[in-house]
């Protein structure tokens, strides 16, 4: 494609339009009265080679996302040290974004359905939205929060584009969209992408390719992405949606939002305190070791005992302190859910590198008095129990039961007894360097939260350490913020 018609500017109208007087001058007094940030450009974004991928057949996975919000997730980076900034910036990112979406080319596609009732991603070019914003009133510590008790600043759902955007959507608008905001001291990348098209997984991938691209690194042949659609995941089922398309919880209940951090040191205390009682003997002395040493050996039952993970540790205190928080009746059933990639769970395996969602849900039910009293090692099991027995045979049952009652996921806090945990801390959301360094923070903006909402993000210095995004009702947050067993482990506190 001639790199002159790599970005197309929208036709003028009321605010996203390419700079002109008038537009700067409204973006001006916008940006006088409010905090919001203001819109300096629009435009499309194409791939920078003409797409030969033909049409992809939507899966299992990826039309049980049709309801949800699009993913949104973005990354805070220090003001790159560039002469002219907005005028080196903008050019070199849309550049870069235009050249990682030769490799990605669905995401410059649009949905299409036939006329079966099938869904497909047609690789037709049709580009992305790429906008460039300005909040120059709003600086990092305004978006990190310094007070250690400070719930996640409204602005932040700002920088993101396509706010509440559902993913079926995507039928007559962009899969992807990018924003671009010049802050005070730094400058947030958020990005809106269809759920419905891609997981997390593979989100990360497309992001860490586009930053790898950006500031001149080789892309390594591993990370390309595989279109392949030959799996089980695939389905010859016809998906009949409602006629009224809309999320599958009440986006107008009021919820806080917080980010708690769990540091390396932390999370070793709290996987050391779930396992704990796997130290069942004290220590031999003398000659006892090696008789001690013989019958542990030869005991069944005490091979079989299973350390429990860090994640999982972390996800038991989760579930422990946030069912205490809500006050429920003990015999109430409470419901832990966690998302679980199934990419190497499948037969035969799919690769890391496919492309759209492999995902599905692990769930844990107990009574929330069991959850509330029992010790925090009990909670760990019952989620460990769940994930062990979640192999290929449980993910080919559950497809085969989508086949029977084809239906989308359904998100939200229905019974107000769930807790929901997304995202994972082993995605390389921190490996995005643009060309000038790594990110400060990564955020996510409004898209699919709700009361009992979690995600897990990796902590910035790595090392396994955690940055948990909890969303939560008012008042359960509050009384979460008064669990000492729960603060006991957030880092700062």
């Amino acid at each position: 494609m001639n790199q002159d018609n790599l970005y197309k500017q929208d036709i003028p109208s009321v605010l996203f339009c390419h700079r002109s007087t008038s537009v700067i001058m409204l973006c001006v007094k916008m940006s006088s009265s409010s905090s919001s940030p203001a819109v300096l450009s629009k435009c499309t974004v194409f791939p920078h080679r003409n797409s030969t991928l033909g049409d992809l057949k939507l899966s299992i996975s990826d039309l049980n996302m049709f309801l949800s919000h699009y993913i949104q997730k973005g990354c805070l980076f220090t003001t790159p040290s560039l002469p002219s900034h907005s005028h080196t910036l903008i050019p070199h990112l849309k550049n870069a974004l235009s050249q990682t979406l030769s490799l990605f080319p669905p995401l410059a596609g649009r949905l299409k359905t036939d006329t079966d009732g099938f869904v497909y991603i047609t690789c037709n070019d049709a580009g992305v939205d790429f906008i460039h914003a300005t909040a120059a009133d709003i600086s990092v510590a305004d978006l990190l929060s310094p007070s250690s008790s400070s719930d996640v600043p409204p602005i932040s759902k700002q920088l993101f584009p396509f706010h509440h955007k559902i993913s079926y959507t995507a039928h007559s608008s962009p899969i992807m969209a990018f924003q671009v905001t010049d802050l005070a001291d730094a400058v947030f990348l958020g990005c809106a992408v269809c759920h419905s098209v891609t997981d997390g997984a593979s989100f990360w991938n497309f992001f860490n390719t586009f930053a790898g691209i950006s500031r001149g690194a080789t892309i390594s042949p591993s990370s390309l992405p595989d279109f392949r659609r030959e799996s089980i995941l695939s389905s010859n089922v016809v998906l009949r949606l409602p006629e009224d398309i809309k999320v599958t919880f009440n986006v107008e209940e009021p919820f806080r939002e917080r980010i708690f951090s769990f540091s390396r040191e932390s999370i070793q205390k709290l996987k050391a305190t779930v396992n704990k009682s796997l130290t069942l003997f004290p220590p031999p002395e003398n000659g006892d070791a090696v008789e001690l040493m013989a019958k542990m050996s030869s005991d069944t039952q005490l091979r079989t005992v299973t350390e429990i993970s860090s994640f999982q540790s972390l996800c038991a205190l989760v579930w422990r302190c946030v069912t205490k928080a809500r006050n429920l009746e003990g015999s109430k059933t409470t419901t832990f859910r966690m998302a679980v990639n199934v990419r190497q769970r499948l037969e035969p395996k799919l690769g890391d590198s496919y492309f759209g969602n492999a995902i599905q849900s692990i769930a844990t039910c107990a009574e929330a008095g069991d959850v509330a009293s029992k010790e925090l090692r009990w909670c760990a099991e019952q989620l460990n129990k769940s994930v062990k027995a979640f192999d290929g045979a449980t993910v080919r049952r559950n497809l085969e039961n989508w086949e029977r009652e084809p239906k989308c996921f359904e998100l939200g806090n229905h019974d107000g007894a769930t807790v929901q945990m997304g995202s994972s801390p082993r995605f390389p959301m921190y490996d995005n360097d643009f060309g000038w360094g790594r990110p400060l923070a990564v955020r996510s903006g409004g898209a699919n939260k709700f009361d009992g909402k979690m995600s897990a993000f990796p902590g910035r210095n790595g090392g396994g350490a955690i940055d948990l995004e909890v969303v939560l009702a008012p008042e359960t947050m509050a009384r979460l913020e008064s669990d000492s067993e729960f603060m006991f482990y957030v880092s700062g506190w």
